[in-house]
């Protein structure tokens, strides 16, 4: 026989021997073999004793063939809640917010237009030339007065009984004065909009117009943001959309303020998801009441809710099989799978959906080793008897 064969031989023997060597430690001596390396049995009570002994594996476990119970550790099924955080990234923007737009064209004649300036709603923000309008406004006020006065002759004609003032005559002045008064009205209102007022109170943005400008309908002149309330948007994934309530609190923080938490709530959130991001639109508002945040600062938004109690049970006790996961119930001594339904997981605990009643013991070290209706010991209790 050849070094190379030899060698293969060395090799498989080896194999066996290791093979060998992990099956006893797992299964324990098969009882042919331990018959065989130490003799035959005695009679009577020694026989019974030496095939106890056989079938008795590392650690106390009996093999496939051994009726000793399997020792694992076990433990009481608890309920407990489940807190709930989802952490998400939002931007800022004014609860109250207005870019005030050119409704006419004109030149500008006077600017109050400085940036970060407080306004309140109806302060006068700029003018325009208004020299047309207000003639225009004089032309529509003379042709008034005169119709006025004229409806006001036939009406001292007619009731001094001169017959040449009909009826029809006193219905065409009463028309006439109606419509003059009209162009009075449209006359005043062409000259107040040559003022340009702030619609609503808050905080003016830069503006680049300046006495001399040329502006033209549709030209932005400034933007106004109330920021006493922010609103918070931010994007929810379809997996947390059960979070979502209006009035919901909200806690948000930004890097400018570290470490710095403000509060706030739910006001609205879409009724539709994003084909494309999965995830739902959420506006919630904030109190700016002390001027701090700023519109279009960066937000992290945490939401935090605790669900009702639920099973829990370390990682360890879940096992998996074809019908999926389970653990294994201990009663009276004998292990018992039953399924169960994982609905959150943090770290090395698991929270579940199943019809085991608390109070339970279930395994949760140790459950590899077991097969239905095995029987098992509590390793922590005889730990806890032996101490």
């Amino acid at each position: 026989m050849g070094a190379h064969s030899v060698r293969q031989l060395a090799i498989f023997l080896l194999s066996v021997a290791v093979l060998f060597g992990a099956y006893v430690m797992t299964f324990g001596m098969p009882a042919q073999v331990s018959q065989l390396v130490g003799g035959a049995p005695e009679a009577g009570g020694n026989a019974g004793a030496n095939q106890a002994q056989a079938g008795r594996g590392p650690g106390g476990r009996g093999g496939r063939g051994g009726n000793r119970a399997t020792s694992v550790v076990v433990e009481t099924l608890e309920e407990t809640s489940y807190a709930l955080v989802l952490r998400t990234v939002g931007t800022a923007s004014s609860a109250r917010k207005s870019s005030v737009t050119m409704s006419e064209t004109g030149e500008v004649v006077e600017v109050a237009l400085e940036a970060n300036a407080l306004v309140e709603s109806g302060d006068v923000l700029l003018r325009l030339d208004a020299r047309t309008q207000r003639l225009s406004l004089d032309v529509a006020q003379a042709e008034l007065d005169q119709a006025r006065d004229t409806l006001a002759r036939y009406k001292t004609l007619q009731s001094s009984g001169n017959l040449t003032v009909t009826n029809v005559n006193l219905s065409e002045a009463e028309v006439a004065v109606r419509l003059a008064e009209a162009n009075v009205g449209m006359a005043e209102l062409a000259l107040e909009e040559r003022t340009i007022v702030a619609p609503i109170s808050g905080r003016l943005g830069l503006s680049d117009v300046h006495v001399g400008d040329l502006l033209s309908s549709g030209d932005v002149v400034v933007t106004i943001d109330d920021s006493s309330k922010l609103y918070a948007e931010f994007e929810v994934p379809e997996r947390s959309i059960g979070l979502l309530e209006v009035g919901k609190k909200v806690s948000v923080g930004t890097p400018t303020y570290a470490g710095r938490i403000f509060e706030g709530q739910i006001v609205a959130f879409d009724s539709r998801l994003d084909g494309v991001t999965r995830s739902v639109t959420v506006k919630a508002e904030i109190d700016n009441s002390e001027g701090l945040l700023w519109s279009g600062m960066t937000f992290l938004v945490r939401m935090l809710e605790e669900t009702d109690p639920l099973p829990s049970v370390p990682s360890t006790a879940i096992t998996w099989d074809r019908s999926g996961a389970g653990f294994w119930v201990v009663t009276d001594g004998k292990a018992t799978r039953r399924p169960v339904t994982i609905r959150y997981r943090e770290g090395d605990r698991v929270w579940l959906d199943t019809d085991v009643e608390p109070g339970a013991q279930i395994v949760t070290e140790g459950a590899s080793k077991l097969r239905e209706g095995a029987a098992v010991s509590d390793l922590s209790a005889e730990q806890r008897a032996n101490s």
